[in-house]
């Protein structure tokens, strides 16, 4: 049995168009080609119409018409198996260059996608709103009358009741983890009359991006709202790229209002970190951005950080990552779902497996990859991201571990007998999962840790979004007559040292105010 269809698109200068489930990507360029490369996911046949050329699997169009792609699905054989494999390693037959080689991801070229990206962020700091709602015409495809919604004003979303319970759990553990980062003020006198003390203040405004590309993730709004609201955030603006309706995934929304977000920016990408970072009529500015998303997202804030908008960021990101330990005692189904789960994310996210020790059967783990990855209804973005992954072979624990802390993963996976011991020597990495029964699906949604982690190896010095994210501290210090009787001389005596007179006055005269009072009153 088969079943035919067809669509018709009129095809513009700078259209940049996806048809769902047969052209892979259509892209222009003002007086240049247009490219239409045609999925064979799930195709039995397919017919190209365009000027008497039929049956061409890449065509070129070089000038604005309209193009019907006729195509046949055949429901008995859903799509053409794809090889599912990593290359593998075994440390012991490496140098010290090779093993320290395999800590780099997958190049992203950053100097083109600037390029690309700082036109958009100086025309919303020129524009404002009309510039994010042309871009948000242009690369979604969906016309606003308003970018920017007031949550307090919209309806609350219908939900399933199951979707709504699910995402009720996950806000009460993500509240509760969050809550308990939440540090009493420190207050300490550190000699007799000298007192310092450190109090925390939300940040005053922020931005929160949840991406909506290749999937919505109203996960993320509550990864980011929820220790925004604990830590008193006044405004709390969260961007994501509209509905096709105009309108906000509904998810998202029930999140957000959940959460005490306060607007929503109807938009995506670079112009959407942009209107956040410059603030425009609608969307107000914001002091600090936070949340993951594509290689634009990142370069925005990477160059709004260091510009004349005074924001600042989360961390620098990456595409997702996952490194796997696992022992003769793992399951293989679970150790090929756990790769793949971050497999799934895209094309150019990057899971490595590490085989602690011997009686490791390889094979029935690369069997179920390959069964499972062809199963996945993103299997295209899986089985590229492996294409780039690795297995590495350890001795044992301590080589496994060793190489996990030189990676340094956005996630780490100890599938071991009593992993649990292991956690003192983990020194490099974003969020752990412990044993058998702990996947890192669990982090993404509903344990309660965040989900906002530094990945491409920046987890070496970075943590993942926390509480702290959202806070700053300030310090206060008060100094008695006393007090300053004691410290004063000290730090006249430093003040000289460095050359700094004012300083050392700012003491002195004070002490010689003291010195005079004490005179007088014993005269």
């Amino acid at each position: 049995m088969a079943t035919k269809g067809n669509v018709s698109i009129k095809i513009e200068d700078d259209d940049d168009v996806e048809v769902g489930g047969v052209a892979d990507s259509l892209w222009s360029k003002k007086n240049e080609a247009f490219f239409i490369d045609i999925m064979e996911e799930e195709v039995k046949t397919m017919e190209l119409v365009r000027s008497r050329r039929k049956n061409v699997p890449q065509f070129v169009i070089s000038e604005a018409e309209t193009i019907t792609l006729e195509w046949v699905f055949d429901v008995r054989s859903s799509h053409t198996a794809i090889k599912c494999s990593m290359k593998s390693y075994k440390l012991s037959e490496l140098t010290q260059a090779q093993v320290n080689s395999l800590k780099a991801r997958p190049r992203i070229d950053f100097s083109s996608i600037f390029n690309l990206v700082n036109p958009i962020v100086d025309d919303v700091r020129c524009r404002g709103d009309a510039a994010v709602k042309d871009y948000t015409t242009k690369f979604d495809k969906v016309e606003l009358e308003k970018i920017v919604e007031n949550v307090s004003e919209l309806p609350d979303p219908e939900l399933d009741s199951v979707v709504r319970e699910a995402f009720d759990v996950a806000y009460d553990n993500i509240y509760a983890f969050h809550a308990a980062q939440k540090f009493a003020e420190i207050s300490v006198e550190n000699m007799k009359g000298v007192k310092c003390k450190r109090v925390s203040r939300g940040i005053s405004s922020v931005g929160l991006y949840v991406p909506g590309g290749t999937a919505v993730l109203p996960s993320t709004a509550l990864m980011l709202a929820v220790p925004a609201q604990i830590a008193g955030c006044k405004t709390v603006v969260l961007a994501t790229p509209p509905t096709q309706d105009g309108g906000i995934c509904k998810e998202v929304l029930y999140c957000a209002k959940r959460a005490g977000v306060t607007h929503i920016l109807k938009a995506g990408g670079a112009q959407a970190i942009s209107a956040m970072a410059w603030g425009t009529a609608s969307c107000p500015k914001v002091e600090k951005i936070f949340g993951p998303g594509n290689q634009y997202v990142t370069a925005a804030k990477m160059i709004l950080q260091n510009s004349e908008a005074m924001v600042s960021i989360d961390m620098p990101a990456g595409p997702s990552e996952v490194l796997v330990i696992a022992d003769k005692q793992a399951n293989p189904v679970h150790i090929a779902s756990d790769l793949l789960s971050q497999a799934e994310h895209g094309p150019d996210s990057q899971v490595v497996l590490v085989i602690a020790g011997e009686g490791v059967d390889i094979r029935a783990i690369e069997e179920e990859i390959n069964k499972q990855c062809n199963s996945l209804p993103r299997r295209e973005y899986a089985s590229k991201a492996l294409d780039h992954s690795f297995t590495v072979f350890a001795r044992d624990m301590v080589e496994a571990i060793s190489f996990s802390n030189l990676y340094a993963p956005e996630h780490l996976i100890i599938n071991v007998q009593d992993a649990e011991k292991w956690e003192g020597f983990i020194e490099n990495a974003g969020s752990v999962f412990l044993g058998q029964w702990t996947p890192e699906s669990v982090g993404d949604y509903a344990s309660g840790t965040n989900h906002v982690l530094p990945t491409y190896g920046y987890a070496r010095m970075y943590s993942g979004v926390s509480l702290d994210s959202f806070l700053k501290y300030i310090t206060f210090q008060s100094l008695t007559e006393e007090g300053l009787v004691n410290l004063g001389p000290h730090v006249a005596t430093m003040a000289e040292v460095e050359g700094l007179e004012a300083h050392k006055r700012a003491v002195t005269l004070r002490l010689q105010d003291i010195q005079a009072k004490q005179v007088s009153q014993r005269t």
